[in-house]
């Protein structure tokens, strides 16, 4: 099969051809319907060899969808050609956070060697996918495939981010988001959908901004280094209750804690490398700074039926496998404007 993959330190992604997997006793063979392109893989592209956790080469794509094509011996409650989505930040399934559904913070995965697909494990960028376990696959329930695999990702980390604040965001209340590519843009259709706030976004073209205004920002600010003016200017000098950087660079995050108002959460989601000082009286009083990671089980599901609603549309390009490389190229240069999907075996 053909598969795209990150094959040696410091290089580009490569379409190749591998032997086509098969399902163990207790896995799952999925046939892949798409597969999405993200910055993790980038910054995972980027790692020095001392940084890596795992060998190359590795298959590219911790976001998937597909159609059951081979249980393995035990496995139950799947029919092939039941149509799903990957959940994929595995864990072992027995620690405290995994029998609570939140496998992203699995206590032992680092010690047993377990790694999401794509990020460690193969991943979904190629014609078929090895599930590890039947509990990491969620239906899809009639949603289309190209539209419904980003969620797995793009969709289910800003819905976990939104979600642990929503106790702050009444209405009237101010929300920042701050890069409005494949995550932000859907963080805002989430926070329009779940909340009765206001959603102010920021980045740095005006397409972008152009596609935060079509998602549903109330209001669109260049992020630059008058941006925190301007975000205290239209919240009347109190800043936002909330603020959710997907960027996470150096610049990013001094904004997010400059807009931030007292006792808001700032939530850096972004792999930019900068970080927040905490201190008395800096960011503004009571203000509680995280970096989360992904999202539960459950909440992928959540997600999924709120898509069923129509309440979300992910703007796509799609490309075929052989195309892959180019849309790495595209996303590293900027030029993706929303998120990058490729169909294996479109």
């Amino acid at each position: 099969m053909k598969a795209v993959q990150y094959r040696e330190i410091g290089g580009a992604p490569q379409v190749v051809t591998v032997p086509d997997p098969e399902a163990g006793p207790g896995q799952v063979l999925l046939k892949v319907a798409a597969a999405g392109v993200c910055h993790s893989d980038i910054a995972v592209m980027d790692m020095p060899a001392e940084a890596l956790r795992f060998p190359l080469p590795l298959t590219l794509g911790h976001e998937g969808v597909g159609t059951v094509a081979a249980l393995g011996a035990g496995v139950t409650g799947l029919a092939v050609g039941d149509a799903v989505a990957v959940y994929g930040p595995w864990g072992c399934g027995a620690c405290p956070k995994c029998a609570d559904g939140k496998e992203n913070y699995c206590l032992r995965a680092a010690e047993l060697g377990i790694f999401p697909p794509g990020l460690g494990a193969p991943g979904a960028m190629a014609e078929y996918l090895v599930v590890d376990d039947p509990r990491h696959l969620v239906p899809l329930g009639g949603l289309d495939p190209v539209a419904a695999v980003p969620l797995t990702d793009a969709g289910l980390t800003p819905y976990h981010a939104i979600k642990r604040s929503l106790p702050k965001l009444v209405p009237g209340a101010a929300v920042v988001v701050i890069g409005t590519g494949g995550l932000g843009h859907v963080a805002i259709q989430l926070l329009r959908a779940m909340t009765a706030v206001r959603v102010i976004a920021l980045d740095v073209t005006e397409e972008k901004l152009a596609l935060a205004r079509e998602v549903g920002a109330h209001e669109v600010v260049l992020s630059d280094e008058r941006a925190a003016a301007a975000v205290r200017e239209l919240t009347g000098g109190t800043g936002a209750q909330l603020v959710l950087d997907f960027v996470g660079a150096p610049p990013t995050v001094a904004t997010a804690g400059a807009v931030a108002a007292v006792e808001a959460d700032v939530t850096i989601v972004g792999l930019g490398g900068g970080r927040l000082p905490v201190g008395f009286g800096s960011p503004a009083y009571e203000v509680s700074v995280s970096a989360p990671y992904w999202g539960s089980r459950s909440e992928l599901a959540e997600v999924l039926a709120l898509a069923r609603t129509g309440a979300l549309e992910v703007h796509v390009e799609t490309y075929a496998i052989d195309d892959a490389p180019l849309a790495y190229e595209r996303l590293h240069a900027g030029k993706i404007n929303g998120r990058a999907v490729i169909l294996p075996n479109g």
